[in-house]
């Protein structure tokens, strides 16, 4: 409790071509978003998807003692080609909710030793 928790993860980019109508369709989805359900009612919004430590890009400091359920929804950008042409935007974007994964929150006590 009270040190900095840091939150990583790794969202691949979807790349995908389907036959659609004669013509190949091109779609290509990457990771714009990235909203931290932190499991204790706060939640953090960025653009980069955390490193492991040392890196302190994505971190969260936990006030209580117990048991949360963090999770990461990704929001994904998507674009689209037709038979090999220029790749346009579709304009929405699509987000995955991420699966929660069970952390327990403990408190540090500091002691003064000689």
């Amino acid at each position: 409790m009270n040190l900095e928790t840091i939150f990583h993860t790794t969202a691949a980019p979807f790349e995908r071509s389907v036959p659609i109508l004669g013509s190949t369709v091109d779609l290509r989805a990457t990771p714009a978003t990235y909203t931290w359900h932190h499991g204790d009612n706060t939640t953090q919004t960025t653009t980069r998807p955390g490193r492991p430590y040392p890196a302190l890009d994505v971190i969260h400091r936990y006030r209580r003692p117990g048991q949360v359920a963090p999770r990461v929804d990704v929001t994904y950008a998507v674009a689209y080609r037709v038979d090999g042409g220029a790749w346009q935007n579709l304009g929405t974007t699509i987000t995955a909710p991420g699966p929660a994964t069970t952390l327990r929150i403990r408190e540090a006590r500091p002691v003064l030793t000689d």
